[in-house]
C-alpha cells in the first residue's frame, strides 16, 4: 500500500496546479504547446504510477485497465475542478490530450510487461 502514495501524491500536485488562477508563462504558442505536452505526460505518468501500484494486487492486464481508467477519470475531474477556479476553464480538448497521454503510456506498459513476461 505504500506504493499508492506515489500516484496519490501526483494527483495532489495536479490538483494544486489546477487550483492556480494563472499558469501562463508568457511564451505564447510555445507555452500552449508545452502545456499540452505537459498534460499528456503528467497523465501518462499517473497511469504508470497507478499501474505500478496495482500490479502488487492484480494481474497485469487488469491493473493496466484500472490504472488507465483512474487516470482518465481523474483528467475529467481535473477539468471539472478547473471550471470552478477563477481565471481557468474546463476543456474537453484537455481531457482528450490527457487521455492520449494515458493511451500512449498504457500501450508502452503493455508492451513492456509482455516483453518482461517472455522467457
Amino acid at each position: 500500500m505504500i506504493r499508492a502514495l506515489a500516484p496519490l501524491g501526483l494527483m495532489g500536485l495536479i490538483f494544486f496546479l489546477s487550483s492556480q488562477s494563472d499558469l501562463d508563462t508568457g511564451l505564447g504558442t510555445l507555452d500552449f504547446i508545452l502545456r499540452k505536452l505537459g498534460h499528456a505526460t503528467i497523465f501518462g505518468a499517473l497511469c504508470g504510477l497507478w499501474y505500478w501500484t496495482l500490479t502488487t494486487r492484480l494481474e497485469s492486464g487488469t491493473a493496466l485497465a484500472l490504472a488507465a481508467a483512474i487516470a482518465v477519470l481523474y483528467a475529467m475531474s481535473d477539468e471539472l475542478h478547473q471550471s470552478y477556479v477563477t481565471g481557468r476553464t474546463g476543456s474537453a480538448l484537455d481531457v482528450a490530450i490527457d487521455s492520449a497521454g494515458v493511451v500512449v503510456a498504457a500501450l508502452a506498459l503493455r508492451r513492456w510487461s509482455s516483453a518482461r513476461a517472455r522467457p
